[in-house]
């Protein structure tokens, strides 16, 4: 796979219904290559597929995880009500096991999501931390 193959995919992603003629503008080639190239990626298996994003996926957090936290000391309480003061925190939990509290974050990028980690981490009690991204919802509750 090259950079013209790599792009063809980002653009793909952004909009899978961009028609031959646009993408190929975007990517400076013509439409028989970009045809082309997306025939060889389906054939190879680096594409395997389209699909529909709804708008409610799109719009709310578009990058989201999980922050597992182990809290030092009796600051439980204290921690919950300041990650309850965040705006990106869309849930907190209590556990038990090795992390005290798993904290559900929402975000508009990447950045915005480490500056959110950066400022949990900052919190007076918090004595180490683990965070996964999650990267899509196979089955979610309802409302």
């Amino acid at each position: 796979m090259d950079d013209i193959d790599r792009q063809l995919i980002s653009a793909l992603r952004h909009d899978a219904r961009a028609s031959l003629s646009d993408l190929a503008i975007t990517l400076g080639v013509s439409r028989t290559t970009v045809r082309g190239r997306i025939e060889r990626l389906r054939q190879s298996g680096e594409i395997v597929g389209f699909s529909v994003v709804l708008k409610g996926d799109a719009v709310r957090d578009p990058v989201r995880g999980l922050m597992l936290i182990g809290i030092e000391g009796r600051g439980t309480d204290r921690i919950i009500r300041q990650l309850n003061g965040l705006s990106a925190v869309r849930a907190v939990h209590t556990t038990n096991g090795r992390w005290d509290v798993i904290v559900e974050i929402g975000a508009e990028s990447l950045e915005d999501f480490d500056d959110v980690l950066a400022r949990i981490r900052r919190f007076d009690g918090v004595a180490t931390s683990e965070t996964n991204l999650l990267l899509s919802t196979r089955k979610a509750a309802n409302g």
